[in-house]
């Protein structure tokens, strides 16, 4: 069938994730077509439309986000020598990416881009791997323990030496059910001292917002959804980690140094995260 790739997933059936399929939007290709990539579909695009209707700031806040990785990224790869990554909820591949920030840094550093979304795996591993110091795999935050255990990660990043766990955007894509308010100390105990753990939520103070950006959401994610929240309620997500200053804001407005590039979040619709240490 034109414009589809691989088989259709057939209505009333339970959904494959082997396949693509461009009719129904998605949630890497919406955050693509938002950052002004050119990865997306007819579906993608109208349902960043609806997300626009009920947050206009959305734009302005993915790109944020996206700012707030690569700043991070720099961040401890310059100042505390961090030289592995693990990027989970990795997305398309951007103008600008984590291996070419840590890789600007110090050319041996290692880069590990995880996703469970296919489309997100295929152009990953023809834009991102390399192989040698940057792999895609096949994971997402809920299987950061098996991924310890992958042998292509493996081969590529060790676990007994500081590692950065990147989940920037990711926090509000998890079911209730896998109790995301858990996953970011679940993860940390599963890495050495001295590594990292960088995350965001996206928020909102207005529960018709919220509403409304969660029904799209949902189903762009095609039911694997979490929800977006209000700042108190992401507040206890990272637990007792220890977090780095300015602790937990606007990812805006987390070290921004030169890079005042995007617009700040609003209470409507923000990014809000954090980046805490490992002891």
């Amino acid at each position: 069938m034109p414009g589809r790739v691989g088989a259709a997933v057939e209505r009333g059936r339970v959904p494959r994730w082997d396949v693509v399929d461009v009719t129904s939007p998605n949630v890497a290709r919406m955050n693509n077509y938002l950052l002004g990539g050119k990865d997306h579909y007819p579906a993608d695009r109208e349902a960043c439309e609806r997300l626009l209707a009920a947050a206009p700031g959305a734009r302005l806040v993915a790109e944020g986000a996206h700012r707030f990785l690569l700043r991070v990224t720099s961040h401890l790869a310059r100042e505390y020598r961090i030289r592995q990554f693990v990027v989970f909820g990795a997305g398309l591949p951007a103008r600008v990416d984590v291996h070419q920030i840590a890789q600007s840094i110090d050319v041996g550093s290692r880069v590990v881009y995880a996703d469970d979304d296919v489309l997100a795996l295929t152009h990953g591993r023809a834009l991102r791997e390399d192989g040698r110091r940057t792999v895609v795999v096949q994971a997402d935050p809920l299987q950061a323990a098996s991924l310890l255990l992958d042998p292509a990660v493996c081969r590529l990043v060790d676990f007994r030496l500081p590692v950065a766990v990147l989940m920037v955007s990711v926090l509000h894509r998890i079911p209730e059910s896998a109790h995301p308010a858990g996953l970011l100390e679940r993860t940390a105990r599963l890495l050495s001292p001295g590594s990292f753990v960088a995350a965001s939520h996206l928020v909102s103070e207005d529960a018709w917002v919220r509403r409304q950006a969660d029904a799209v959401l949902l189903e762009a994610a095609a039911g694997r959804w979490g929800q977006v929240r209000a700042r108190f309620e992401i507040e206890p997500f990272f637990g007792a980690l220890p977090l780095l200053g300015p602790g937990l804001v606007d990812v805006t407005q987390w070290r921004p140094g030169c890079d005042r590039g995007a617009g700040r979040g609003s209470r409507a619709w923000a990014e809000h995260g954090g980046v805490a240490a490992v002891r």
